[in-house]
């Protein structure tokens, strides 16, 4: 029996009433965590009351971008963190990276890094393709850091570099030290290579069922990549010679069964090339926040680098000279004031020469203290010497 217009309008009012009150119910149940999950999103550490603990974290802290994993350089950088850690007052944050030439680019383009490792040869490389522009008045060098060798190692069949011409080889990953240096090397020698950007270890493996025909590897004496390889019958290092179109950026020297036992036989060795490392940064103007941290991080450097050449450290900061310049590079200005303090005055040193040559004629046999004492003693007899009292 079918409905009057009364009943069906009773019946409407009904449902009406019922689906609102769902509504509500269920708007009630949302509200809540909805609030919440607006509440959630917006509850930064300063929105929950922890602002200066959050200026405290981000205030002194100096990103330093290492390299890859498998690479000498984010050693380095981790190393670095563990000697200069001094929070809240410092903090360095190690990252790794893609490597040489990336890490100019996470320096100029990536939030949070301060300071980067990377080789000698990028800044001639990024001026002579033009990618970044002014690059030479944006970057400066803290110090030119140790060296990091040039690893060729290659199928048997190969035996000499101009065997890599036309041969598949590995120039590591894109942004890399070997992508960089090895690509100059290759261009300078004319050695046309086909040249493939993979992870190392993943190119030696393809080396054994000979996809190709070598790798090229950029990174500090000895490296995990090799001393844990295991390798195949033949396979070896080639030599890499000092040309006299090298010898702007890099170093003769040499790659040694000590270094390699399981892949250089007892006693000798190969000749490769080497390239320095620089410590870098951006060149901030000395009035702002990041010029200042910069500057700490520097002071930190500088004050504890003795810690650095003792176990247990890696032994290449043994090679480093704080002092030493980089040609075609500019030197940061808090790097260049410190060395300038403590660079020892032209009539200290003469001093010095003097008190020498005068305890070797004496026959004295003197500790360090004994020494230390009685030169200062001596230098103020020269001084009186030659500022009489009036």
């Amino acid at each position: 029996m079918g409905l009057t217009k009364e009943e069906f309008a009773v019946r409407g009012v009904m449902f009406i009433g019922v689906l609102t009150a769902g509504l509500a119910m269920a708007a009630a149940s949302i509200a809540p965590a909805f609030s919440q999950t607006r509440i959630g999103r917006g509850a930064t550490a300063a929105a929950a009351g922890d602002g200066t603990k959050v200026q405290e974290s981000n205030e002194w802290t100096v990103g330093v971008a290492g390299g890859l994993l498998e690479g000498t350089n984010i050693r380095f950088a981790a190393e670095m963190a563990k000697v200069l850690d001094d929070r809240p007052n410092l903090r360095v944050l190690p990252m790794v990276t893609y490597g040489a030439l990336g890490n100019v680019e996470d320096l100029l383009y990536l939030k949070g890094v301060d300071v980067t490792i990377t080789s000698a040869d990028v800044l001639d490389e990024f001026i002579r393709n033009g990618t970044i522009a002014n690059i030479k008045n944006r970057l400066r060098y803290i110090c030119s850091f140790y060296i990091n060798e040039m690893h060729v190692y290659v199928r048997p069949e190969i035996k000499t570099l101009q065997d890599l011409a036309g041969k598949k080889v590995s120039f590591n990953t894109v942004g890399s030290a070997a992508n960089l240096t090895g690509g100059i090397v290759f261009d300078r020698l004319h050695i046309n290579a086909q040249k493939v950007f993979i992870n190392n270890s993943v190119a030696l493996e393809k080396m054994r069922t000979g996809e190709i025909a070598g790798v090229v590897h950029v990174t500090g004496k000895p490296t995990d990549l090799f001393t844990k390889y295991k390798p195949e019958p033949g396979f070896h290092f080639l030599a890499v010679p000092y040309s006299a179109n090298l010898q702007d950026y890099y170093l003769p020297t040499k790659l040694t069964s000590e270094d390699y036992p399981n892949l250089i036989p007892p006693g000798q060795s190969v000749e490769t090339i080497g390239v320095p490392q620089v410590l870098a940064v951006y060149n901030w103007p000395s009035d702002t926040d990041r010029y200042r941290r910069v500057a700490r991080f520097v002071e930190y450097f500088f004050k504890r680098f003795d810690q650095f050449r003792h176990p247990p450290f890696h032994p290449k900061w043994k090679e480093i000279n704080l002092a030493s310049q980089l040609p075609g590079w500019t030197r940061f200005q808090a790097a260049e004031e410190l060395l300038a303090a403590s660079r020892e005055p032209a009539s200290d040193a003469v001093t010095k020469q003097q008190f020498d040559e005068w305890v070797r004629s004496s026959g004295r046999q003197l500790n360090d203290d004994e020494a230390k004492q009685l030169f200062e003693q001596f230098r103020i007899w020269v001084k009186q010497r030659k500022n009489p009292p009036g």
